[in-house]
């Protein structure tokens, strides 16, 4: 590494002041800290001192991300691949022209699936990687997974890692590592079958709108991965929340003009979705309808374990779990946030569910439900305890999770229009978030007051 660290430093006075490159400072060092840790550090008594620094809290943030984003490239390539077990002929006859899946049936009545050919890019990689199709492969389904993930995941870096360049270039500061957070977790929040524009032009809208017209890491007030997801939840709700985005197999079907051919006994809603747009139906409704397609059973423990339709990383409440174990661990995520939200959730949806409703399948759904299924656990650990955008006092944690956990169960129950109400939640507890601790820190003035009067 010597060689590098020597090049570095060698061009290092152009980027200076007075230098030739002066205004590409930022660049050169985003580079430099990426490869090498800042060796400036506070020598005198005057300075507070940590072990931690931004860089090293981002790092601890992703590997806390790493079991949900495993996670999700499995499960990913399961859906995609159990739905090819299940229907293959009826994938074929949906599929635009010129696309052919090679197949054969077994004797359990399940197809063998060779081959696709003549469909999108993504199953042209793995065909010339030649993993197969197989869901009972875990190493076929995780490839799979990648090759829908890693996209998302890169456009992501570039188009959002170009917004931060340009306003780090024009404002003369450096380039914060905040963005490599955001950018694992708004991928994880987004189907498999989103098209890439759509990526780019959603994190460019979180990147700007959502942080640097606020003056860039540390000023925004909302999340920037949940401001990304917001805008293209709007901007385009068929691509992202319709009965047809979860599975990755569906893209198999995906006509010129950018529809989904119908097939036949396969839709992979997720139970938030079904229910919505299923009013009078029950849980036990969904329940036979999941079944029915051959995909297994829809339950409590698979809807904790993951094995379900949804986002790429968020339905999984298990990794999730850990990922919270371990951002508690290391003193930078809040158990108060994450148990409030669960408070919230609970308190909220439980008389509810008692008063159960004819016309509404929301109110169908047990509280413990709610705490597995949709994104409330990626949401709760992950994006509720942004510390930039969440409470910064302890009781204001508290009251800020009852908020977004109470908020989720209104927009998911009383207006199933907006299946998945964790979102919306959090962004709403964001902006209240300021308020609550402004109330949080008069009371204690005021307590103290009373104590000396």
């Amino acid at each position: 590494m010597k060689p590098l660290r020597k090049a570095l430093d060698s061009v290092e006075p152009l980027f200076k002041k007075g230098g030739k490159l002066e205004m590409l400072y930022p660049l050169y060092e985003a580079g430099d800290t990426f490869l090498y840790t800042p060796g400036e550090v506070t020598s005198t008594g005057s300075h507070v001192r940590d072990g931690i620094d931004l860089k090293r809290m981002m790092s601890l943030v992703i590997v806390a991300l790493m079991p949900a984003i495993l996670f999700g490239l499995w499960n990913t390539g399961y859906q995609a691949n159990i739905a090819l077990q299940h229907d293959a002929p009826a994938f074929q006859a949906a599929a635009p022209e010129g696309t052919t899946i090679t197949y054969e049936e077994t004797e359990g009545g399940l197809y063998n699936v060779s081959s696709v050919t003549g469909s999108d890019w993504h199953y042209w990689i793995i065909e010339l990687l030649g993993i197969g199709y197989s869901p009972d492969n875990p190493l076929a389904c995780i490839i799979q997974g990648a090759v829908w993930f890693l996209p998302i995941y890169i456009i992501t870096l570039i188009a959002g890692g170009t917004c931060e360049a340009i306003f780090a270039v024009l404002r003369g500061h450096e380039i914060n590592e905040g963005f490599l957070v955001t950018s694992m977790l708004y991928p994880l929040t987004l189907p498999a079958t989103i098209p890439l524009w759509q990526v780019a032009l959603g994190i460019i809208f979180g990147v700007v709108i959502g942080k640097e017209i606020f003056g860039g890491t540390g000023k925004n007030f909302l999340n920037i991965a949940l401001t990304s997801r917001a805008f293209l939840y709007f901007a385009y709700p068929g691509e992202v929340i319709g009965d047809k985005v979860w599975n990755a197999a569906s893209q198999i079907v995906r006509q010129p003009d950018g529809t989904f051919a119908t097939v036949d006994g396969w839709s992979s809603a997720t139970m938030l979705t079904w229910l919505g747009a299923n009013g009078g139906s029950t849980l036990t409704d969904y329940q036979n309808w999941y079944s029915g397609m051959g995909a297994g059973s829809f339950d409590w423990f698979s809807s904790f374990i993951g094995t379900i339709p949804g986002c790429i990383g968020s339905t999984s409440a298990l990794a999730c779990l850990i990922g919270a174990a371990i951002l508690i661990g290391v003193g930078i995520g809040s158990w108060r946030i994450m148990l409030g939200c669960v408070i919230g959730l609970v308190a909220t949806t439980l008389p509810l569910w008692l008063i159960g409703s004819e016309t509404n399948a929301m109110f169908q759904i047990p509280p413990w439900y709610h705490l597995v299924i949709g994104g409330f656990a990626f949401g709760a650990v992950y994006m509720a305890t942004d510390p930039v955008s969440a409470s910064m006092t302890n009781t204001g944690r508290w009251w800020y999770g009852i908020l977004i956990g109470f908020m989720t169960a209104l927009i998911r129950v009383i207006n199933p229009a907006y299946p998945e109400g964790i979102m919306l939640a959090i962004l709403f507890g964001n902006v209240f978030a300021p308020l609550i601790d402004y109330f949080v820190v008069q009371a204690n003035i005021q307590r103290r007051l009373a104590r000396v009067a």
